[in-house]
């Protein structure tokens, strides 16, 4: 039931109704909501399973690459090819940083401050406490997704996540102007689902090539 949870979250998002699971499960929905008494409770145990997943391969590239941009890349590929990109909550994806001047840019220039709904910049040597998850979202109704943040994880993600950020900014080999929020975006944008497993796997591969190449500096 499980599996079929994340295929149709994965292919149709989180706004997918039960009875799509049910389907996919071929059971009853009854059946469903038996195993999960509400939807809330099947999303929440998929996103916090999925950001879990992420967060480990993040460490494990932290742990095993010394150079900061291998390390980067690696977590990059490795999260894609399993997928995890299409069940993150959308929360994640959107990053607050409160008072934060954006890389290269003059104080007086940055904006006085954060709208939680975008996509903010990441400031260098970002911490636990610089980091949160957007408080409002643009997520159909009915999603489940309500309230959905700090319990599932994403705050530990975004913490290691900034960790391979922050080492690749700083050795001069990513862009100044990436940010924690944009590595995840990249995540979920280079997880396409596709009816042919191989097509799915050559589509991922060649797309995170090409947003790879766009996450690096470039010489002056």
């Amino acid at each position: 039931m499980l599996r079929a949870a994340r295929e149709v979250f994965g292919e149709l998002g989180y706004g997918a109704p039960m009875e799509d699971v049910a389907r996919r499960a071929r059971v009853g929905v009854g059946t469903v909501y038996r195993r999960f008494p509400s939807k809330d409770v099947l999303v929440r145990r998929i996103a916090e399973e999925e950001t879990a997943r992420l967060t480990e391969q993040a460490r494990t590239a932290l742990g095993q690459e010394e150079k900061p941009w291998s390390a980067l890349s690696r977590f990059l590929r490795t999260s894609v090819a399993s997928g995890a990109g299409r069940l993150l909550p959308p929360q994640v994806l959107r990053v607050g940083v409160d008072g934060e001047e954006q890389p290269g840019v003059p104080a007086a220039s940055a904006p006085e401050s954060v709208d939680e709904t975008r996509v903010p910049q990441q400031r260098q040597g970002v911490g636990q406490d610089d980091l949160r998850v957007a408080g409002r979202r643009s997520a159909g109704a009915g999603d489940g997704l309500d309230g959905l943040g700090e319990e599932t994880g994403a705050v530990e993600l975004l913490e290691v996540v900034g960790r391979l950020v922050d080492r690749a900014r700083e050795s001069g080999e990513l862009r100044r102007d990436v940010t924690v929020a944009d590595v995840l975006l990249v995540i979920a944008t280079a997880a396409p689902s596709l009816p042919d497993a191989a097509q799915q796997a050559a589509a991922s591969a060649r797309l995170l090539d090409i947003l790879l190449e766009g996450l690096r500096s470039r010489p002056a």
